[in-house]
């Protein structure tokens, strides 16, 4: 049976309560079903999706990508069943497919997934992120595309503890996202008891607005309340809004209604049964959603061909300044491209798109979990999102990261200042980790240019990547090796020095790749010859080039790398003889062992044995 409800304006109480009870008692169901999942979570929301459903939703459900769609996120993603029942209230998912909520073989898993859901638009389930997520589609919206899409995030009144919805809070408001609307599900009671602030709406009302938000308090399971509550948000015109709503988890059954234990705590069949006797019976009715009007998306400009920078072979640049000069161009030729910076853009050089394209820049601050989110939100709207910060930084923004992979998404992550090289800053502002933290995201690609000329090509490169993309640049400026017209490839490499009397490898990358030449220049003179080659890919790697060199250079092979030991470089090369080869080469590795100081590059370099003189005592060492 279809209910034809109406998308604006006020709908019948009646409709709305059989709608609402109806995601009650398939939140039940599903988990009951499951043996698993978190019904009372589900519960406390369902009158205010309800409303939401049918007065104010406005989706394709046949084009979920349709750029005029409203975006619905649920940021307390445990909460999925009341999703997954909204799906089925909608008429997109089947009671059968219901059913098999967290099986191995349903597309319904135990939280929000992208992969397989094509109304989901980000994984959630790692509180406090959603909220991140829908800043980026409400600045998109508002912004770049220039619709009038709203952005709906449930969020669950646990995850307000977490730091990240509030920068998120703050970067809303500072942009003004009158699109973006929170509905936090206040019902008090998180996974082991009373949440940080409980039932005190009024505390969460104050910091709200002390963020900068319109907040509006009220009672989650009033259904007058909620319609005049969506009505009032929507009538906002220069602030984000954050509906602040008391509900109960669990409610509409008296033995869970309020009752702490239950979180995550699916209902036995005999419970079921006295839960639904409570609710009624199961119902398979389809209440109609609002489709958005067909809009498309403004555009900044014209593309222009593309025209990367170029820099004199034998001249110095940093890598920094190259990506910054690269984002300029690309900005011209790809209009979805969109930058974004964590108050540092005068040093990685993303001020260099801000000033050609200022539409299409955001300015995050600070906030680097929040700069993640927001990119997620970007990238999974199509958008080419590139996002930059010292590399140092990320490490904090870490879990945004596993996430956006999680999500499905395509972002761009650029990291400067990486390694000892930074000089007298000292070690909080050393990236030595972010290799290794980048190369164990899922499907990632992570690359580490070491000239000018490179980095532009390798920034291009990135443009048309897929999935979670990492560049590493050098704050120092280096030579430029590599002429303006030469090709790269990501999984590629370049061998830089090579001879049929060459008795060993080395393997560098970055501010290391030149010492290693003076490395193989020194060398030769002793009649060492080393074959050198540049593992720009770190990740994929280029594991035919290390092979080869392996068979005709001795078996032999030293890494130098600014980076820890672990996870770096070293461990990339290790891993592309460790299964596909019978005889596996000798390896030493290169690489910053011991907590660094303050000092100039060139100190800090030898005291890592990383530099020129390093690699050419462990070549002798191992010739």
């Amino acid at each position: 049976m279809t209910q034809t409800l109406s998308a604006s304006g006020k709908t019948s109480i009646d409709s709305l309560k059989s709608l609402a009870t109806q995601l009650r008692i398939d939140s039940i169901r599903c988990t009951t079903a499951a043996g698993s999942g978190h019904p009372t979570s589900s519960m406390s929301a369902a009158d205010l999706m309800a409303v939401l459903m049918v007065e104010h939703l406005r989706y394709d459900w046949s084009n979920p990508h349709a750029p005029n769609n409203d975006r619905l996120i649920f940021s307390k993603g445990h909460a999925c069943p009341l999703l997954y029942s909204m799906y089925k209230a909608a008429g997109v998912v089947s009671d059968a497919e219901l059913l098999r909520l967290r099986k191995i073989d349903s597309n319904l898993q135990g939280h929000p997934n992208p992969h397989v859901l094509k109304w989901v638009d980000v994984a959630t389930g790692s509180l406090g992120q959603g909220i991140g997520n829908g800043v980026g589609m409400a600045l998109n919206g508002k912004y770049v595309d220039k619709l009038p899409y709203r952005v709906w995030v449930l969020l669950g009144d646990s995850e307000m503890a977490e730091g990240s919805v509030w920068e998120a809070f703050d970067k809303a408001s500072y942009y003004k996202l009158n699109n973006l609307i929170a509905i936090l599900d206040m019902n008090r009671l998180g996974q082991r008891g009373e949440t940080d602030l409980g039932w005190n709406s009024a505390e969460y009302a104050a910091r709200v607005r002390a963020f900068g938000w319109h907040a509006i308090e009220l009672n989650g399971h009033d259904l007058p309340s909620i319609q005049a509550a969506y009505r009032e948000a929507l009538s906002q015109t220069d602030k984000p809004t954050c509906l602040i709503a008391r509900t109960e988890k669990g409610e509409g059954v008296s033995f869970l209604a309020n009752k702490d234990g239950w979180h995550g705590k699916a209902l036995s069949v005999d419970e079921e049964k006295k839960a639904l006797a409570e609710l009624g019976q199961s119902t398979n009715l389809i209440f109609n959603v609002a489709k958005p009007e067909d809009k498309k998306p403004a555009r900044d400009g014209e593309s222009l061909p593309l025209k990367l920078p170029a820099y004199p072979v034998g001249s110095k640049e940093a890598a920094r300044k190259a990506y910054g000069d690269a984002l300029a161009a690309l900005g011209n030729h790809d209009l979805d491209m969109i930058v974004l910076d964590a108050e540092v853009s005068n040093s990685t050089h993303a001020d260099e798109f801000k000033k050609a394209h200022p539409h299409r820049f955001f300015e995050m601050f600070i906030s680097e979990q929040v700069m993640v989110s927001v990119a997620t939100g970007f990238g999974v709207l199509g958008k080419k999102a590139f996002a930059s910060t010292f590399a140092a930084f990320f490490t904090r923004a870490y879990d945004q990261i596993r996430m956006a992979a999680i999500s499905n998404a395509t972002i761009r992550l650029v990291g400067s200042h990486a390694g000892v090289s930074i000089g007298q800053d000292g070690p909080s502002q050393m990236a030595l980790e972010d290799i290794a933290m980048m190369r164990a995201v899922f499907e990632s690609t992570v690359l580490y240019p070491s000239d000018a000329n490179q980095t532009a090509k390798l920034t291009a490169l990135m443009c048309k990547q897929s999935g979670i993309s990492y560049m590493r640049t050098t704050r120092e400026k280096l030579p430029v090796i590599y002429a303006p017209d030469e090709e790269f490839k990501i999984g590629g490499s370049r061998v830089i020095r090579k001879s049929s009397q060459d008795k060993l490898t080395i393997v560098a990358a970055g501010i290391t790749l030149h010492e290693s030449m003076k490395a193989c220049d020194a060398l030769a003179k002793e009649g060492i010859n080393a074959r050198l080659i540049d593992l720009y890919s770190v990740k994929p790697v280029d594991v035919q080039t290390l092979h080869q060199a392996a068979d005709e250079a001795g078996n032999k092979i030293i890494v130098a790398e600014d980076h820890w030991i672990e996870g770096g470089l070293g461990d990339a090369v290790l891993e592309a003889f460790a299964q596909s080869r019978a005889s596996h080469p000798t390896v030493v590795k290169l690489a910053v062992r011991h907590m660094p100081g303050s000092g100039t590059p060139t100190e800090l370099l030898a005291a890592a044995g990383i530099d020129a003189a390093a690699i050419i005592a462990a070549a002798r060492k191992l010739v």
